[in-house]
């Protein structure tokens, strides 16, 4: 990211002194060029925030996080975004945390991340969310591209695998997929299948665009034009797919051991969560899943979409305890198309109940990673919001096609 702008962030946020996360707020925002604001407030208004908001805050810190809210809307504070955070363990801040981002969002074109911290939260944990959020504020112009021009690259180094393509005027005419063992030797593979089946050669690239775990690793070794977390590139890359960057839309991407979901606007994401309590929301719980029932991953929603999740008890909320819950529903005699579609259901109970709460969930919803192309995944979701859900085409590639959509803006530069 450049230095030529430093980010103002105004800082909500309740219990961080505290818990030792401040240093550790400090430290990201310095490492993305931003600087934490605490918004100044009128000490009367802790008084009457509570029926300002509609919450009787019992903590004077919760009615402190309210009124720095109020000030960021009233423009008492110039920010150029707003991070929102308040300790894991407390239901009360978990209640003011989601009631504050909805009224800044509601009341401001600010865009807004919150997040539920702990007493082990690191820079290191946070640098996705703060890097996504000073990228909004800093590049809309870039976000808000609606075409891919020239011919360039997307390299997407995820945790589990490893995703590359080559785009050419808007269409995609090579790909590769491969494994994340080494991340240069399989970002370099990746590629290498990429450009074969593009048929062009290395030099031709005009720019390449870089995203995922291994992003900047990656980035220095290929000489990427763009470096970018995956929040913005990969929600781009979802609307982008699925022709759906023109008014709002919500895309929750369900990747190898984290899950994301994201409200887009006219192709640029406003509020957006990632991550849970543990993995058993992601892909490599269904990857286990897949390898107990003695079926490969791509079998495992065919044969999800055949059962009923009714039938099987499932701990939602940890991978090790879900895994175990499968274990001993075979051991009773459930069917495995029962457990499959338990185990799909599992999956996004835990996003809706721990992901969705923190976002406004707009139709369409656009449900991308390797996870959508688990049939039985999208028809969970489906069946637990009842709306339709979206699987855009080359829904997996979405963090290689924003990647390379996005680098396309440096070709005309």
């Amino acid at each position: 990211m450049t230095k030529d702008k430093q980010v103002k962030v105004a800082l909500v946020s309740c219990g961080s002194e505290y818990a030792g996360v401040q240093g550790e707020l400090e430290k990201v925002a310095a490492s993305v060029n931003a600087k934490l604001i605490f918004p100044e407030i009128d000490i009367a208004s802790l008084d009457t925030i509570g029926r300002d908001f509609g919450i009787e805050a019992a903590s004077p810190d919760l009615r402190l996080m309210m009124a720095r809210a109020q000030a960021v809307v009233e423009g008492l504070t110039d920010v150029d975004g707003v991070f929102i955070t308040s300790c894991f363990r407390c239901a009360e801040a978990a209640i003011v945390r989601n009631e504050v981002r909805r009224y800044i969002n509601k009341h401001s074109n600010v865009p807004v991340i919150s997040y539920s911290f702990t007493e082990r939260t690191t820079a290191a944990t946070l640098m996705t969310r703060m890097e996504a959020l000073t990228t909004i504020a800093k590049r809309k112009h870039l976000l808000a591209r609606e075409h891919q021009t020239g011919l360039t690259a997307g390299i997407d180094s995820g945790s589990t695998t490893t995703k590359a393509v080559i785009m050419r005027d808007d269409k995609i005419i090579g790909q590769g997929w491969v494994p994340t063992i080494k991340v240069i030797d399989s970002a370099t593979e990746a590629f290498n299948h990429a450009l074969e089946e593009a048929g062009v050669k290395a030099e031709e690239i005009q720019a390449i665009g870089t995203t995922g775990y291994g992003r900047f690793l990656v980035g220095e070794h290929f000489k990427a034009q763009l470096i970018q977390e995956e929040i913005t590139v990969n929600s781009k890359g979802a609307v982008y797919l699925a022709n759906k960057q023109k008014g709002p839309a919500t895309v929750i991407d369900i990747g190898g051991m984290d899950n994301k979901a994201i409200s887009v606007q006219d192709g640029i994401p406003g509020m957006f969560t990632m991550g849970g309590i543990c993995a058993g929301a992601s892909g490599r719980f269904l990857d286990m899943t897949a390898k107990r029932l003695g079926v490969e991953i791509t079998e495992l929603g065919a044969l999800a979409v055949k059962g009923m999740q009714e039938k099987v008890e499932m701990n939602s909320y940890c991978i090790v305890f879900g895994i175990q819950s499968l274990v001993n529903s075979l051991a009773k005699g459930s069917r495995p198309e029962d457990v499959a579609a338990a185990a799909c259901h599992s999956v996004v109970e835990q996003i809706f109940e721990q992901q969705l709460q923190e976002v406004d969930v707009k139709e369409p919803l656009i449900l991308v990673g390797g996870s959508s192309l688990i049939e039985g995944v999208p028809k969970a979701l489906s069946d637990l919001l009842k709306i339709n859900v979206l699987v855009p085409p080359n829904s997996h590639l979405i963090g290689a096609v924003g990647s390379a959509l996005l680098a396309s803006g440096f070709v005309e530069d």
